[in-house]
């Protein structure tokens, strides 16, 4: 070993070596000596008058920041924000829908009075625009209702209290603390999730919270989880408690989306983004009276609407393609049913079928189009159906129809938490990284894992059932 010569090679080999010597918290432990320190001194030096609401904001901490209430309050509040965003999207969505699914029947009407080509109004009308009127109706509601409810909780100073709550968590999976409030933004939408990423100074754990924010299902995937929950888990309780037993499903689905981010982040910062967990110094800013004016400009322009255009503009193609494979026919039959056919193999391996693994793969544009695609193909229709008639329910269709069970059920929910991401969020990691590997990384990372989590399931249940 050479012996360096230099004063300061020798100072910073010597830091290197005691370095080793330091416990794995040392940045926690310095950092809260320096603000020890300095209470002390504030303390001695400084004669406050008028403290309530200093005194207000302590005894509002103890609670929120408590080892014993933070976590559960945190958990009680998130349920609040996405029982009141999913009850209060009801009725705006379907008057929403209704409303575009006439101006689409009025449209296809004036081609048909025009003489235009059969082929022409189905694709425009029943293809295109059909599914960006779906996107719309069930992605705008939800998204104006959370993302102000979001803005507000962020104005009021709340979410560096959540931070602090999980900073331990994530510093053990050797990610960074604000990975939560990135999550928290993935609730609403992944794309948004992973803008909120820039927060994060440090390259390698901004990285890891872009690759790890799809485990958090978006506004997109609660249509399909919420339908499930409530046909088969829902229906296995009394009236008076299916409500609350689905949405405790759903909630289960979000807490195990959370726990495989944890476990992969993990993996990921002990592998291919090894490195030393940067210092997260959280000084928690006092309460404050939300601005309305950066709510609805935060919320609605630079969220909403923001992350709504992305998803049009992908989800317009893929309406179109679905109309195409109902439409197209070999030998008298619909291109769709062959590809469910060849798809067939690869479903009851993961325990779904070949109708649900096309759906995923035209959805890639819009997680929201997965339901209506899985009609389409189910019913035969030519075009995506906006609503379901009560004489043929979703029950009967599924279980009675095409013998879902439920590890159907179970899997299906598992692969929407955990299969790739839209394209929407694709984009927006490229965007965000610069890097085609780890774009790629981040789309193939979750499928995969999807994949084999379910495989796993299916190949356990058809061995024990």
């Amino acid at each position: 070993m050479n012996t360096p010569t230099n004063p300061t090679e020798a100072l910073l080999a010597r830091a290197q070596e005691l370095r080793r010597t330091l416990g794995s918290n040392f940045r926690d432990e310095l950092v809260e000596a320096i603000y020890t320190d300095a209470q002390t001194i504030a303390d001695r030096a400084v004669i406050r008058s008028g403290s309530g609401k200093f005194d207000f904001d302590q005894r509002i901490d103890r609670l929120l920041t408590s080892p014993i209430l933070g976590l559960p309050l945190m958990i009680l509040v998130l349920a609040v924000v996405f029982w009141v965003t999913i009850a209060g999207a009801n009725v705006p969505s379907q008057m929403l829908m209704t409303g575009l699914f006439w101006i689409e029947n009025a449209g296809s009407s004036l081609f048909e009075r025009l003489n235009a080509p059969w082929w022409l109004t189905g694709f425009v009308w029943h293809g295109v625009y059909r599914g960006l009127a779906w996107v719309v109706a069930v992605m705008l509601p939800p998204m104006a209702i959370f993302f102000p409810m979001f803005t507000i909780l962020e104005d009021l100073g709340y979410l560096p209290r959540v931070a602090f709550n999980l900073d331990r968590l994530f510093g053990k999976a050797g990610a960074h603390g604000k990975q939560v409030l990135t999550m928290s933004m993935g609730f609403g939408c992944n794309a948004a999730g992973v803008i909120a990423c820039r927060t994060i100074d440090s390259p390698r754990e901004r990285l890891i919270a872009i690759l790890t924010n799809n485990f958090v299902p978006c506004n997109g995937r609660w249509p399909t989880l919420i339908l499930l929950a409530t046909v088969f888990i829902a229906a296995a309780f009394p009236p008076k408690a299916a409500s609350v037993a689905a949405a405790g499903s759903v909630v289960m689905v979000a807490v195990i989306g959370v726990l495989f981010t944890l476990i992969i982040s993990g993996i990921l910062s002990r592998t291919v983004l090894r490195g030393t967990p940067s210092a997260f110094t959280l000084e928690l800013p006092p309460y404050r009276r939300p601005s309305l004016m950066r709510i609805l400009y935060t919320s609605f322009i630079d969220r909403t609407m923001f992350v709504l255009w992305r998803a049009v503009v992908f989800s317009a193609p893929a309406g179109g393609l679905i109309w195409l494979l109902a439409n197209i026919t070999i030998s008298g039959q619909p291109l769709a049913l062959y590809l469910t056919d060849w798809l067939e193999p690869l479903g009851h391996a993961i325990g779904l079928d070949g109708v649900i693994v096309l759906a995923f793969i035209i959805a890639v544009p819009a997680n929201e189009i997965v339901v209506p695609t899985i009609l389409m193909l189910y019913l035969g229709n030519t075009m995506m159906t906006e609503e379901f008639s009560s004489s043929n329910d979703w029950r009967s269709l599924f279980v009675g129809e095409h013998d879902w069970t439920l590890l159907t059920a179970i899997n299906l929910m598992i692969f929407s938490l955990l299969h790739n991401p839209c394209s929407t969020t694709i984009y927006t990691i490229w965007k965000e990284t610069g890097s085609a590997k780890w774009t790629a990384f981040g789309a193939l990372m979750p499928l995969a894992l999807g994949l084999v989590v379910t495989f796993l399931i299916a190949q356990a249940w058809y061995l024990f059932t």
